[in-house]
């Protein structure tokens, strides 16, 4: 045997750590510095719109995070968990909506209202992308505002975005749109209810049929009166349930045009997120949650969805939004009057 083979390198005696453990550390220390940072922005907002109540958390941190991009951005290093904020965190923000539901509560307001909020969705949507396309706008950018106008806003865009994978500037640009009217709609439809001479009840099912973002279905249905805030509360997450049919007609949508491709990438046809969604309405109808649990997850749901935008928002330049050009508003705008007005003529036929 040669001396060479007896030999030993004083390194090999070292401990080094199993490399699937390497791994796992190599992929935290990457993720870090960006999740500190929209964990840093989430917190700063999140305490801002205390401050603010009317005023989405998810419009503010979006705004920041284009600041950021846009007034020196934000260092390279930051990249990966900022990728990582928005698309895993804003998931699981979204599955932990769930916990808001009570199928119990939307099964009260009775088929004929029911078949109202169907029809404020699958009408919404439809009408949305039919003058969409009359407007020359691309199938993803009409798709995701047309959902985000006609079910729950922010999430739902996100949502579309995670089987549909669309384009940066068409995410930030179907979420502003949707903060944008949704906000205007907050003084809007208490004073054209009280001038159409509807009653509490009535008004606040017309909020929760027509306005976007759950927060502003929250400010316009207490404007208008204590009933009517928990008749436009129930209306608005009747509207969030359908969020999961509607991802998976879209995830089918997506695996069919990509088997055509031949392209070996087929999303889930139901994706995992949407799975928790309504295993958390489930829990949470069956009464197995408690009253604090539900409370607490709503905090932690607006701060992974606040996290989430602003990591979205420091990925595009405010320069690519403006290439967009005027048309997806000038379709928001239409879609705002068209969700509205099927709202509208539901709540009174069904009334």
């Amino acid at each position: 045997m040669s001396s060479q083979a007896l030999e030993h390198d004083p390194n090999d005696l070292e401990i080094r750590p199993a490399p699937t453990l390497r791994r796992v550390r190599e992929s935290v220390d990457a993720l870090a510095p960006g999740i500190a940072v929209c964990a840093a922005v989430a917190a700063a907002v999140l305490t801002v719109s205390r401050f603010l109540p009317t005023v989405s958390p998810l419009l503010i941190a979006i705004l920041v995070g284009a600041a950021f991009a846009n007034l020196g951005g934000l260092p390279s290093r930051c990249k990966p968990g900022l990728t990582f904020c928005a698309k895993r965190l804003l998931r699981l923000g979204i599955a932990l909506l769930g916990l808001q539901l009570m199928f119990g509560d939307i099964l009260a307001l009775g088929i004929p209202m029911i078949a109202v909020v169907v029809a404020i969705v699958v009408l919404g949507i439809a009408g949305t992308m039919f003058v969409g396309r009359l407007l020359g706008i691309g199938w993803k950018q009409r798709l995701l505002i047309a959902c985000g106008f006609s079910i729950c806003g922010a999430a739902a865009v996100a949502a579309v975005d995670g089987v549909a994978d669309a384009k940066e500037e068409e995410v930030l640009t179907a979420v502003a749109l949707v903060v944008m009217f949704g906000t205007c709609m907050i003084p809007a439809v208490p004073l054209l209810a009280r001038l159409l001479g509807l009653d509490e009840h009535a008004a606040g099912m017309w909020a929760g049929g027509s306005i976007h973002e759950v927060a502003q279905v929250v400010a316009a249905g207490g404007a208008i009166g204590g009933s009517a805030l928990a008749a436009a509360v129930v209306v608005k997450l009747a509207r969030v349930v359908l969020l999961a049919p509607v991802i998976a007609v879209v995830s089918a949508r997506m695996r069919r045009n990509r088997e055509a491709a031949d392209d070996r990438r087929h999303p889930a046809l139901v994706p995992l997120f949407v799975v928790g969604f309504l295993a958390c309405a489930g829990l949470r109808s069956a009464g197995v949650v408690p009253g604090n649990v539900v409370a607490l997850a709503l905090s932690v749901q607006t701060a992974l969805l606040t996290a989430a935008m602003f990591a979205l928002g420091a990925g595009v330049n405010v320069a690519t939004i403006r290439r967009v050009g005027p048309r997806p508003f000038v379709l928001a705008l239409i879609s705002t009057v068209w969700v509205a007005g099927i709202a509208l003529g539901g709540v009174l036929l069904a009334g």
